[in-house]
């Protein structure tokens, strides 16, 4: 064995070779770090549109939402325009009673008092006066109702006699009916059961789904009347009960029904079956909303196609879920 074969093996780099792989890791890092640049440009570019398409979306659904709320106070108001003659009528007709008796009043004082007429005149001014503040009073609640649906929100539960909440609206809902649709007939038939009494809910709010379901149940029954012979007599019924837990307000017509599979649809945000531009497809969206997420609630529909529709409401006689907005 020689020297040279007993010497240890020597590994001495090759700085070159070493520089040149280096310098390659350097160019490939430097390519990766340009195209991680590039894509955190693009992705942060597509983060924007999509924001702004969110955006965009978000304002389109108010815009939608705030043109239902238009439809339906559209319908509110021409109700109210009806609704509120009555309470001032009866104002005006009483003021000028008033008069008429505070001048017999003087007449009577001025000459030789009758203690007993007297007596009489000032109890009819008095029964008069009541008879005054009580329309006024009615006139008030109702211009706080268009108001209140006017406004945005649902503003705060209240107990409130559930039977004249359903009263009012489905007045409303008519007389507005009538409005848009002069000679407009239907046989409508209000079976408010006495035990319902009063519940906790958000009135405005509430009083916009009835205004809502009575309002299609006109409607279908109307077009119903468009496509059957003069023997069709168009149908609308609303009824109140109350269990030992719950409430329920329903809502029926005979009109043409919902095609069969679309029941399961018809809460769905901007799905209607109406005509292009008779409806934003909001209106019942937006009623299962509030019965279910305002009152914690249910909102169902039964159908039979051609021979009508029910739409039923479901709230806890004694409410536990917080105020919720109504949109």
């Amino acid at each position: 064995m020689n020297e040279e074969s007993t010497r240890p093996f020597s590994r001495r780099p090759d700085v070159n070779r070493l520089q040149a792989e280096l310098e390659v890791v350097r160019a490939r890092a430097a390519e990766l770090e340009h195209q991680v640049a590039t894509r955190t440009a693009a992705l942060e570019s597509a983060m924007a549109a999509m924001q702004h398409t969110r955006q965009e979306l978000r304002a389109a659904q108010a815009q939608l939402i705030h043109q239902d709320k238009l439809a339906s106070l559209g319908a509110l108001t021409a109700g109210i325009a009806h609704e509120i003659k009555n309470p001032l009528n009866f104002i005006t007709n009483f003021a000028e009673v008033n008069a008429e008796l505070l001048d017999e009043l003087r007449e009577t004082l001025d000459g030789d008092p009758d203690p007993a007429l007297t007596q009489e005149l000032l109890e009819d001014l008095a029964q008069n006066a009541g008879i005054i503040r009580e329309h006024g009073q009615r006139a008030d609640r109702i211009v706080r109702s268009m108001m209140a649906h006017a406004r945005d929100g649902a503003g705060e539960k209240e107990t409130v006699d559930l039977n004249k909440l359903v009263a009012e609206h489905v007045d409303l809902a008519y007389h507005g009916k009538r409005a848009q649709t002069p000679g407009f007939t239907v046989a409508l038939e209000p079976t408010l059961a006495d035990e319902v009494g009063t519940v906790e809910v958000l009135p405005q709010a509430l009083g916009r789904v009835v205004l809502n379901l009575v309002g299609n149940a006109f409607d279908a029954v109307q077009e119903a009347a468009t496509q059957r012979d003069a023997a069709y007599a168009p149908r609308v019924t609303v009824t109140t009960r109350r269990t030992d837990t719950r409430v329920v307000i329903e809502v029926g017509d005979n009109g043409l029904g919902i095609p069969q599979g679309l029941c399961e649809k018809i809460f769905t945000p901007f799905f209607t079956t109406k005509p292009s531009g008779r409806g934003t497809g909001l209106g019942l969206s937006l009623s299962y909303d509030i019965v279910t997420q305002g009152h914690g609630g249910t909102l169902t529909v039964e159908s039979t196609e051609g021979e009508g529709a029910r739409f039923t409401i479901v709230l806890p006689a004694v409410s536990d879920v917080p105020g919720a907005t109504s949109d």
